[in-house]
C-alpha cells in the first residue's frame, strides 16, 4: 500500500465534496415548465455521487482502484452537466457548472498527482 500525498489527499477531499453536493439532485426535481435536466440524469447523479464518495473513502485509504472509480464517477458527472453551456438557462446556472467544471479537473488533477521526488543535480 503506498502512502498518499497532501496534493493527493486534497484532490480526493475535493472529490468527497463534488460527489456529495451531487447526491441529493434526485430529491430536487426540475418543476414544470421550467428548464433544467430531465430526472433521468439526476438519478444518474445520485447514483454517481454516492458512487464517487465511497470510491473516495476507498481511496483515501490507500486502494488505488478506487481512486480510478472516484475519477470515472466525477468524469461522467461533468459531463452530464456540460449541456447547460449550450441550453438557454440563466446565468447563474452556466457560472455554477463552469466552477463545477473547473473543481472536477482540479480534484482529478490532484488525485492522479505523485509525491515531489528529489532531482539529482548533475554537475
Amino acid at each position: 500500500m503506498e502512502t498518499t500525498s497532501g496534493r493527493q489527499r486534497t484532490g480526493l477531499v475535493l472529490a468527497g465534496v463534488l460527489s456529495a453536493i451531487n447526491i441529493p439532485s434526485v430529491f430536487t426535481p426540475t418543476p414544470d415548465g421550467e428548464v433544467g435536466p430531465p430526472l433521468g440524469v439526476l438519478v444518474l447523479g445520485t447514483v454517481l455521487g454516492v458512487v464517487g464518495l465511497v470510491a473516495v473513502v476507498l481511496a483515501w485509504r490507500g486502494n488505488r482502484g478506487a481512486l480510478r472509480v472516484a475519477a470515472g464517477a466525477l468524469v461522467i458527472n461533468l459531463l452530464t452537466a456540460l449541456p447547460a453551456f449550450f441550453v438557454d438557462v440563466p446565468v447563474w446556472i452556466k457560472l455554477a457548472v463552469g466552477l463545477s467544471v473547473l473543481a472536477t479537473v482540479a480534484a482529478i488533477v490532484l488525485m492522479f498527482s505523485g509525491a515531489r521526488r528529489p532531482v539529482a543535480v548533475l554537475d
